[in-house]
């Protein structure tokens, strides 16, 4: 099962690519069949194997030896192993069921958030919903949880925003940063959907390893490519698959 799981995972990884693809260009994902994206030739089923045929074909497409984009291994991979961590964490049950649901959607966000920087709000409602039936918390609880986690960073987003509009703009006489703003409207969804998950304490250490994980790429995206913008979105789903996994938060308590 573990074996069948990572498989199913890889299999499920390879659909997540082309939802990733053709979503945000409001494509079908049943037709037409998956084409290289340089020489438009349909791809034959044995050369679609997923994560085999990437690695068979050492990268490259086999028609026009064009490079393939490593993200296509790159998300099948990830499916993969964390479809095989869920089942070993939660065995065979609704919870791992809609936890997986919930993963998948997950990894197709952060990949268009990183390609476009925006995502479709259907995605975003869907992880929402998911998160209800995927909580150990009560339906209550989870609410509450969303409601509270949600709220408050509304109001960090204006608090921050007002300062980088208003303070920063001027300080650095920068006109771009007067239209900036601290958090994305796909970000408050994420992190409602964090809280009904992990609850207040679990997603508060989620949060914070998401600004940890963004440091860097923040950092190279302003200085090396002079781009403003940097898609959190995900960043929080990395620190909410780390608590949820590692079970970080009873590490800490016996910690501290």
């Amino acid at each position: 099962m573990e074996v069948f799981s990572f498989i199913f995972g890889a299999v499920i990884g390879s659909f997540l690519n082309v939802l990733i693809l053709r979503l945000p260009l409001n494509k079908s994902v049943v037709v037409p069949r998956s084409s290289c994206p340089s020489c438009k030739h349909i791809i034959a089923w044995y050369y679609n194997i997923p994560l085999l045929s990437f690695l068979f074909l050492k990268a490259k497409c086999a028609y026009c030896k064009e490079k393939i984009s490593s993200q296509y291994f790159i998300v099948e991979l990830l499916s993969a192993v964390l479809s095989l961590c869920l089942f070993l964490k939660l065995g065979l049950s609704y919870e791992f069921l809609y936890m997986s649901l919930l993963i998948y959607v997950c990894i197709t966000l952060s990949f268009i958030d990183f390609k476009y920087k925006a995502v479709p709000d259907y995605l975003l409602l869907i992880v929402l919903i998911l998160s209800f039936f995927a909580t150990s918390f009560s339906l209550m609880d989870s609410f509450k949880n969303a409601f509270l986690f949600a709220g408050a960073f509304v109001l960090l987003n204006f608090f921050i925003t007002f300062y980088i509009q208003n303070i920063k703009a001027k300080i650095l006489k920068d006109d771009a940063l007067k239209t900036q703003e601290a958090l994305g409207e796909g970000d408050i969804p994420i992190i409602a959907t964090i809280a009904v998950i992990l609850g207040v304490k679990g997603a508060l250490l989620a949060i914070f390893l998401a600004a940890i994980f963004a440091i860097i790429p923040s950092l190279y995206s302003n200085l090396v490519k002079k781009d403003i913008q940097t898609p959190f979105i995900p960043y929080l789903i990395l620190g909410m698959i780390s608590v949820y996994f590692f079970d970080l938060e009873n590490i800490l308590k016996v910690l501290f």
